[in-house]
């Protein structure tokens, strides 16, 4: 999916940073060094940027009207945002905080898509007045459009989220397009499929249609199964209309990571063949497209980076406690099984550790016995000073912090490698959060308001 770059192939480029992070003190022990940071591949995430962009440039007339729109929940960073823009990708949004941070970034409304399945009268007024593509997510909703879309004109396309409910991957949890999904307009309930029909030919304004049929854990050919069931809905939205009534189809995201090993697998490249043997329709031209992918593009190029502070022996088995924990790998501590991921060990100078592999378990900070990152984990064995590397990580893990025992946000770091073993050169994505930060978020300003 990314190739490599001139900075060498990705775990190459992972290497040289984490050593470069140690010798210009942004981790480790040193003075000022903190325990604890993240890093993003800038070069990895623009040669994603570019290999989504390509798959679907190589199967698409050339004139035909394309938006990849991220998925900003897996990454909420302004400054991921704008570097994902200038690589040519908009942004999928499904709250008005997102919104907001799109638009920080400088992304046109033109290149914005708001899907969410509980937006309010206000977030639909303001998506409507600034022009962001608006899918609607069930027939209340569709109404609250009908009064506004009558008060005024509006530049937004707008459309309708449909579930083909076609079941669910290995991940119940994160499955969109099961039986009793609470997204979209379920299109196999009975009366559905007819009722939506008519919802088009009532609302000529009604130009999109949407699905979102995959995630993490969900194979290619049930996700391309969900597209082709939005093509052929749209085939008789339009058949229907005697007219080219839907002219844009919104086809989600949701491509699996690989978090086994380095490789990128799928490719997008595997997914547009997919789809092309699912739906070969889709790629004629007559329809645009939207995709929104998220992890696939993010998950690849981002690492966590933590000390080891101490390690132990328990019950015979040998604990290393480090900086990284359920703050920042949330999924992985509380659904180890669908969320499985790789931890890679350094030493305290950042050259990757060798010798023998012992099992043992790598535990974060949090306080409470479940804040494990791998357990039983055969690795050269660990011991204070030393560091470990958790890559697979720039999607819906340390960009999306979660604060428990009050454990702050790290600082998040971009990083570039120049090639033939240059300088590797970090730009502060996000600061590390203070403890006046903290204070101020768990409401010390207001400490004796309850009084």
């Amino acid at each position: 999916m990314a190739a490599d770059s001139a900075g060498g192939s990705p775990a190459a480029r992972r290497d040289r940073a984490v050593r470069a992070a140690v010798e210009q003190g942004l981790v480790g022990s040193g003075d000022g060094a903190e325990p604890l940071v993240c890093l993003l591949d800038t070069d990895g995430i623009r040669a994603s940027a570019a290999a989504l962009r390509a798959a679907f440039a190589g199967a698409l007339p050339s004139d035909t009207p394309v938006l990849h729109a991220f998925a900003v929940k897996a990454a909420p960073l302004v400054p991921v945002l704008r570097l994902l823009a200038d690589a040519g990708i908009g942004c999928e949004v499904a709250s008005p905080g997102e919104l907001a941070l799109a638009r920080a970034a400088g992304v046109p409304p033109a290149r914005i898509v708001l899907d969410s399945p509980a937006k309010t009268p206000e977030e639909l007024g303001e998506a409507l007045a600034l022009g962001v593509a608006v899918n609607a997510d069930n027939r209340q909703e569709l109404e609250r459009l009908d009064g506004l879309v009558a008060a005024g004109p509006t530049a937004s396309p707008l459309g309708v989220r449909v579930n083909p409910q076609l079941g669910a991957g290995t991940i119940e949890a994160t499955s969109t397009a099961t039986a009793t999904s609470k997204f979209g307009v379920a299109l196999r309930d009975p009366g559905a499929r007819e009722w939506l029909v008519r919802a088009y030919l009532e609302r000529p304004w009604l130009t999109r249609l949407h699905t979102h049929s995959g995630s993490q854990g969900v194979p290619l050919p049930l996700i391309a199964e969900g597209v082709r069931v939005l093509y052929e809905l749209a085939e008789e939205i339009n058949a229907a209309a005697g007219r080219r009534q839907v002219d844009t189809l919104d086809i989600g995201g949701g491509l699996p990571v690989n978090f086994a090993s380095d490789a990128e697998s799928p490719t997008y490249a595997e997914y547009a063949a997919a789809l092309r043997e699912a739906a070969p329709g889709l790629f004629s031209g007559r329809y645009g497209l939207v995709t929104e992918f998220g992890r696939s593009l993010l998950a690849k190029h981002g690492l966590v980076l933590a000390r080891v502070e101490y390690t132990k022996t328990s019950g015979g088995r040998p604990i290393a406690l480090t900086h990284a924990g359920v703050h920042l790998l949330t999924r992985t501590v509380y659904a180890p099984a669908s969320w499985p991921l790789r931890v890679l060990a350094y030493d305290a100078k950042g050259a990757p550790k060798t010798g023998a592999a012992v099992p043992q378990d790598i535990a974060g900070p949090a306080c409470f016995s479940g804040d494990l990152v791998a357990a039983d984990r055969a690795l050269p064995e660990l011991a204070p000073g030393d560091l470990i590397a958790v890559p697979d990580t720039g999607a819906y893990f340390f960009t999306a912090h979660y604060g428990y025992n009050s454990l702050p946000r790290p600082a998040v770091y971009g990083f570039t490698a120049a090639p033939g073993g240059g300088r590797v050169r970090f730009a502060l994505a996000r600061a590390a959060q203070t403890r006046a930060d903290l204070l101020r978020e768990s409401g010390a300003p207001q400490r004796d308001a309850l009084l």
